[in-house]
């Protein structure tokens, strides 16, 4: 955009923030109601300056702006000076009337070198203040003065104080004919002047916008032809001319062929090229019509590794702003100035503001940000942010119709810039490894010079046994020659890596200049950090009166919660968290037989009376406090750490693989039986729903950080009891993927999936949002349920009590009678009123109400009909309405506390069915890390079973071991060692080009819903464990 000249005042007009472009001082503007004009002229100036008037050559203000080519004349310096000014004032005054026989007696009388005058000057008095004379007579319409101008020489893209060419003048105007003529003398309709906008963007002649559109279009492409043959001919000094334009043409434009630039520059090897047109951002990975990309086409080893070594580099986009309509929940529509600038979004309430930085309304981040439009509406568009908060925006009216369409054009450019530097990939451990300082290069250049010198040493030698021999006489000089020119080059190359170790130990020195910088701002930013945490917790706490019931967690539990984050797989424990819970079997469905075999199961120490294998009741050693540690002081050394690096102390852990606490979901096993007896499939789909509900419900009071699964790491669980077998593998480490599968024994169900979450981090609170596919299959039925789990979100992870919520709607669908189940996992809310609940319809494929289902997740599950569901809630909201006042004060303490799992807090409903009641836990459960009976037995082995399982099963992994029997010391160095082991075993393949591959699962679309997913290979029962990765 080029620049306002420094002291020059805008004498735009301003509406709502907008610049608008106005007439030269003292002229008539166009009233945008009709063709007539109105006289503005600034006090003391006369309506009409006769040439008397106009010839005052002693006025300060009247002096030439520019020298253009001037001819000379006789006389003294003194009368050429005055004569310019003269010369010049009438040259302005009559193409401002369009006096056009009077402008072409003046520039043939500069044609004959009688008069020195500048055809570009520019005026300095009130009626023309920094236009020039084709200016005036492109604003005021006369073409017969315009067409002399351009004759004569004057410069048709010249730039008025306001960065207006003629060509804005007349297209503000409406003057047709003259933008013609313009054009003719190859005006630039690409130029933006002082307000942000080009020639097109001022008319309001629909006519003269598309002529400027086409005349755009052809000189852009003519810039991209240029750039392409430039590229093609390696003329490095014309391409960097085109790149550094105010306007320069597409970067990855194509020709016929679907060649960009860089593929010109590649397949004739000019590496100067493309080195440039790299850093101006080149996409090395774009393709030709024949599916080539530049480094397929390169020539030479130089040329290919320029390519290979670079990645797509995006060039600082330009500032784009303008007026836009903003929504606002609570004001309504409100215009606005808006900014876009290095990927943020920015809106003031005027444009002086917005200049100055100053008086900022808000900003938004650009980062995967996605727009939206509605067809109905041309000026309309919404911005879904990161965050997924929805802003809308309108162009004005007044506005071009294709400035929506400029206006998402230009965020997307921007959301991918930023989305480009705010969310690059992290160094992998290899990479962190291979990075080398400046002292490292000094050491490499300092062994490069110590082989110069002893190649010149050796050439010196070689010279002098020549020279003595007789026979040197007889050698051509040439030879001789050509010996010193290699000594000489490798001289040369030593000082031109010098010069690169300075520049490397220069910028080395800055970086870590910068680096002290951001880590002191990170120290006081973490100080302010917990000092607001602290202060909103205390003021919380001041607004409840009398102390809140203890939480069921502690403070200590909450640092499990966040060491979810550890590592990527360690995300995937948080999801996991959303993956099971406990169930005692015949308290949830009255079966007494279920009961009593669920009972002697978990809690009893008698074998079963069907000689079937008891199982543990405890943990070989208690778990340690956690009372010592504080998790901010780990916290605070991570800010601006990705979640997934960050990684916790082997306290915070739990002695239990993430493959294991996946297992957890098989501890309703009996739900699944019994929906597969089931003959009505609503009362399966209740059943199938209990299943997907209960499974969440061992998050609560649970909240201990399984360790990691290590790539290749495996887990087998066989329950004759419970009647099921499952595998389970982590089948990827970047991202963190579990992959299980589970059948039934008597060969009645099929439960698979694979889960990888993705977590978000928002100050007070860490949210966990589930990724993968969750099947379940009836065999007998031929039917098949898939589903999600709920966002799952840890609070308070800086101070104060920990709790965890689950929310958001959780989808099971019967996808072969099109029955669907949808259960919203509802959000605490203000007042915790909603803490917990889970509510729901079991609907047919008409989206008619079969069921309704009520509960809470950390409780029960109950069902009812729809329409005693529906009245209940419409008379439940009746009296909460009454009840609001009595009650706010102890509905405001529910959202700091978590209710006790034998409590009844679930109003039962006339009617209701009990699908599913949680069973407390074991009365050690507290010192065995909360575990239920079932997560007690997971990592149990005996000899037998140690001889059966692969060597891959979690139960064999040393630091869980340890940790189950309190050698606390021993499980931190164990998995220090296997974490090292497989960065170490990662790194070897990744030299190797040997990729991994999974044994149990392969990757593929789910057979029922499409989505991506890991499939059941199968053979694993088969016990056939051979060339097993090392990885314990």
């Amino acid at each position: 955009m080029p620049a306002r000249p420094e002291g020059a005042r805008s004498r735009g007009g301003r509406r709502g923030g907008a610049v608008l472009p106005r007439a030269p001082p003292g002229s008539r503007r166009r009233d945008p109601g009709d063709r007539r004009y109105r006289l503005e002229r600034p006090r003391g100036v006369p309506a009409r300056v006769g040439d008397k008037r106009f010839l005052d050559v002693g006025r300060a203000d009247s002096k030439p702006c520019g020298r253009g080519p001037r001819l000379g004349s006789s006389g003294s310096p003194g009368d050429r000076v005055e004569m310019s000014t003269e010369a010049e004032q009438q040259l302005l005054h009559h193409a401002r009337n369009g006096n056009a026989e009077e402008v072409r007696q003046l520039l043939e009388t500069m044609a004959r070198n009688e008069v020195i005058a500048d055809i570009n000057c520019k005026g300095r008095s009130k009626s023309n203040l920094g236009w020039t004379p084709l200016h005036l007579a492109c604003y005021f319409g006369h073409r017969q003065v315009v067409q002399d101008l351009l004759k004569a020489g004057a410069e048709v893209n010249v730039l008025n104080d306001m960065g207006d060419t003629p060509l804005h003048r007349a297209a503000f105007t409406g003057r047709k004919e003259l933008v013609m003529l313009l054009l003719e003398y190859n005006a630039d309709a690409t130029v933006v002047n002082g307000s942000g906008q080009t020639a097109k963007e001022v008319t309001h002649a629909e006519e003269i916008r598309s002529m400027l559109e086409a005349v755009e279009r052809t000189q852009q492409r003519k810039l991209e032809e240029l750039l392409l043959a430039a590229a093609r001919e390696g003329r490095t000094t014309e391409l960097t001319a085109l790149l550094n334009r105010p306007n320069p043409p597409d970067v990855n434009c194509s020709d016929q062929l679907g060649n960009t630039p860089l593929h010109c520059a590649a397949y004739r090897a000019h590496k100067q090229c493309a080195l440039k047109l790299l850093r101006s951002g080149a996409d090395p990975n774009l393709k030709n019509k024949n599916d080539q990309k530049p480094l397929d086409l390169a020539q030479g080893a130089e040329m290919k590794h320029i390519l290979v070594g670079n990645k797509v580099i995006y060039k600082a986009l330009r500032r784009y702003e303008g007026p836009l309509w903003k929504s606002s929940r609570f004001f309504g529509w409100r215009l606005f100035w808006v900014v876009l600038e290095h990927g943020v979004l920015s809106w003031y309430r005027k444009q002086p503001d917005a200049v100055h930085n100053i008086y900022r309304q808000g900003c938004k981040h650009l980062t995967q940000a996605v727009c939206t439009v509605k067809s109905t509406d041309s000026c309309l568009f919404f911005i879904k942010c990161f965050d997924d908060t929805i802003h809308g925006f309108r162009v004005p009216k007044n506005s071009l119709q294709q400035s929506r369409e400029d206006w998402l054009e230009a965020i997307e450019e921007h959301s991918a810039y930023s989305t480009h530097y705010c969310s690059q990939d992290q160094l992998t451990d290899e990479e962190e490894e291979d990075t080398v300082s400046a002292i490292d290069l000094k050491k490499s250049l300092e062994k490069a010079q110590s082989c110069q010198q002893r190649l010149d040493r050796e050439i010196s030698s070689f010279l002098e046994m020549i020279k003595e021999y007789a026979m040197a006489k007889e050698m051509l000089p040439s030879f001789l020659q050509k010996v010193e020119v290699v000594s000489e080059a490798s001289r040369e190359t030593c000082v031109a890596l010098s010069d690169c170790l300075n520049l490397f130990t220069k910028q080395e020195g800055v970086r870590n200049f910068k680096l002290e910088q951001e880590q002191e701002k990170n120290k006081i930013l973490s100080e302010a950090l917990e000092t607001l945490a602290t202060e909103h917790h205390e003021l919380e706490q001041s607004l409840v009166k009398g102390s809140p019931p203890a939480s069921i967690l502690s403070e200590d539990e909450f640092y499990d919660a966040l060491s979810d984050s550890e590592s990527e797989r360690s995300l995937s424990r948080l999801e996991a968290v959303t993956a099971h819970s406990f169930e005692e079997e015949g308290e949830h469905l009255g079966s007494r037989k279920h009961r009593m075999s669920e009972e002697k199961d978990c809690g009893g120490g008698d074998a079963l009376s069907n000689g079937i294998k008891k199982h543990r009741t405890s943990l070989p050693s208690p778990m340690f406090s956690r009372n010592d540690f504080s998790i901010w002081s780990i916290l605070r050394k991570c800010i601006g750490m990705e979640l997934s690096k960050i990684t916790m102390p082997v306290i915070f852990n739990e002695p239990l693989s993430f493959l294991q606490r996946l297992t957890e979901y098989m501890e309703h096993t009996y739900l699944i039986h019994k929906a597969s007896s089931l003959s009505d499939p609503v009362e399966r789909m209740q059943c199938v729903a209990a299943f997907a509900v209960s499974a969440v419900a061992s998050q609560w009071e649970r909240t201990g950080k399984p360790f990691n699964p290590l790539l290749g790491e495996t887990y087998e669980l066989v329950r004759d009891d419970l009647g099921f077998r499952l595998i389970s593998e982590q089948v990827s480490h970047h991202p963190p993927i579990s992959a299980f599968h589970a059948e039934g024994l008597n060969n009645d169900f099929i439960f698979h999936g694979s889960i990888y979450p993705k977590l978000k981090f928002w100050g007070k609170s860490v949210e966990a949002e589930p990724k993968g596919t969750i099947t379940l299959e009836l065999l007998e039925h031929n039917e098949a349920y898939t589903w999600t789990n709920p966002t799952c979100c840890v609070h308070n992870i800086i101070v104060g009590k920990l709790w965890i919520e689950q929310y958001g709607n959780v989808e099971i669908i019967n996808h072969k009678t099109g029955d669907k189940c949808v259960l919203n996992f509802k959000p605490c809310g203000l007042f915790g009123k909603e803490l917990h609940k889970v509510e729901g319809y079991i609907q047919d494929k008409s989206k008619k109400k079969l069921c309704a289902l009520y509960g809470k997740w950390t409780e029960c599950l109950y069902s009812v009909d729809p329409a005693t569901f529906d009245a209940y809630k419409k008379n439940d909201k009746k009296n909460t309405e009454e009840k609001k006042n009595s009650k706010q004060m102890s509905t405001s303490e529910e959202s700091d506390e978590m209710p006790m799992p034998d409590s009844e807090s679930v109003f039962i409903i006339p009617g209701s069915v009990l699908l599913w009641r949680i069973a407390p836990r074991p009365p050690n459960s507290a010192q065995m890390y909360n575990f239920t009976s079932f997560a007690m037995v997971l990592n149990e082995v005996d000899k037998d079973m140690e001889s059966m399982i692969p060597k891959t099963d979690c139960r064999l992994r040393p630091d869980i071991r340890a940790m189950e029997n309190g050698e606390i010391d021993q499980a931190s160095e164990e998995k220090k060692r296997l974490e090292e082991k497989q960065r170490a075993a990662r790194k070897n393949r990744s030299k190797s080009e040997e990729d991994w591959k999974t044994r149990w699962f392969h990757q593929g679309p789910n057979p029922y819903n499409g989505a991506q997913d890991w499939i059941y290979s199968g053979s694993y029962w088969d016990r056939n464990y051979f060339n097993l990765p090392d990885i314990y």
